[in-house]
C-alpha cells in the first residue's frame, strides 16, 4: 500500500453514535462524518444508517481526496467476538450477535478487521498519543459506556473471547444500580454517560460539580483495582464524559487513585486525559 495514495475506513461504533473516516498509513485522520443512534431502529435499519455515512467517506475518499480505500477498520462497543465476527453492544438492544464483519464485507467488498472500542483507543494512544513509547497501559473510554483496553509488556490483551479489558464491569458500588450487563454496582452502571442521566435527572453535557467530582472517584476506584492487579502505572482515558467534565474529574480520580494504589509498585500511578481526543477512536480503529 502505498502512504500517499491508500486510506484504511475508520467505523467506531458506540452506544450514542457511529462514526465514519479515513485515516492515512500515518495515522493522520483527513475527513469523518457520523450519524446517531436510533434505538428504535431493527437491526437491518441500522446498519443502513451506518452504510450511510460509511457510502459518503467512500466517495469522498476518490471524488475529493483523490486516495484509495485498502480496508475498513472498526472499534464497537463490546461484548464482540473475535475479529468482530459478531457484536452485541449492550447500549444497543437491536443488535444482539450481529454479524458485523460479514456485512460489512459485503458491503464494501473490502478486507475488514476490527476488535472493541476502548482497545481500539488503547492501538490509538500507544501509537500516537499519551502513551507512546509505553509497554504497559491501560486505555479507557467512559462516555455512554464504559470500556477498556489493556497493554502488557507491548501486546494488547485480547482474554479467551477477545474482551479482556470489561473495566466498566469491575464493582464499584457493591449492591448499586442495576447494569445492562446483568449485575450490580459495576463502573458502567454509576459512572457512564446513561447512569449518570438515569441518576441526576440531567444529561451528562450539563453535569453539576459534584457528578463530575462523584464521576471521577468511582473510575478512580476501578483504576487503582486494575493499577493494583496488573502492575500498571499508567491509565489514558479518553470518551465525551470523561474529556467533557475536564479537570475536575481527573483531579478526583487521581486523588482516589492515590490513595488506593499503595503497594509500593502500583504507588505513583497517574490517569491521563487521551492525547488524542476525540480523534481517537476512529484513529484507533483505523490502526486495528
Amino acid at each position: 500500500m502505498s502512504p500517499e495514495r491508500d486510506v484504511i475506513l475508520a467505523v467506531d461504533i458506540g452506544g450514542t453514535k457511529m462514526a465514519a473516516g479515513l485515516m492515512t498509513l500515518r495515522g493522520d485522520l483527513i475527513d469523518r462524518t457520523q450519524v446517531p443512534v436510533d434505538h428504535s431502529l431493527n437491526a437491518a435499519e441500522l446498519f443502513a444508517s451506518l452504510c450511510s455515512i460509511i457510502d459518503d467517506m467512500r466517495a469522498r475518499a476518490g471524488d475529493h481526496h483523490q486516495m484509495t480505500v485498502r480496508a475498513v477498520g472498526v472499534g464497537c462497543a463490546g461484548p464482540v467476538t473475535t475479529n468482530v465476527e459478531t457484536v452485541s453492544p449492550l447500549n444497543i438492544s437491536s443488535w444482539r450477535n450481529f454479524a458485523l464483519r460479514e456485512h460489512l464485507a459485503a458491503t464494501t467488498g473490502l478486507p475488514v478487521y476490527g476488535d472493541l472500542d476502548a482497545k481500539a483507543l488503547a492501538l490509538a494512544e500507544g501509537w500516537l498519543g499519551a502513551a507512546q513509547g509505553r509497554a504497559n497501559f491501560m486505555a479507557m473510554v467512559v462516555s455512554t459506556g464504559v470500556g477498556g483496553g489493556v497493554v502488557l509488556n507491548g501486546q494488547l490483551l485480547d482474554g479467551a473471547t477477545g474482551n479482556a479489558g470489561h473495566v466498566g464491569h469491575v464493582v464499584v458500588e457493591p449492591n448499586g444500580r442495576r447494569c445492562p450487563c446483568g449485575s450490580r454496582g459495576c463502573l458502567e452502571a454509576e459512572a457512564s454517560g446513561r447512569a449518570i442521566e438515569a441518576i441526576t435527572g440531567r444529561p451528562p453535557t450539563e453535569p453539576s460539580y459534584e457528578t463530575m467530582q462523584r464521576t471521577g472517584e468511582l473510575v478512580g476506584r476501578a483504576v487503582a483495582s486494575v493499577c493494583n492487579l496488573l502492575d500498571l502505572d499508567l491509565v489514558v482515558v479518553g470518551g465525551s464524559v470523561a474529556l467533557g467534565f475536564g479537570a475536575t474529574f481527573f483531579n478526583s480520580a487521581q486523588a482516589v487513585l492515590d490513595r488506593h494504589s499503595r503497594l509500593e509498585f502500583s504507588r505513583g500511578a497517574r490517569i491521563t486525559p487521551a492525547r488524542l481526543g476525540d480523534r481517537g477512536p476512529l484513529v484507533g480503529a483505523g490502526a486495528v
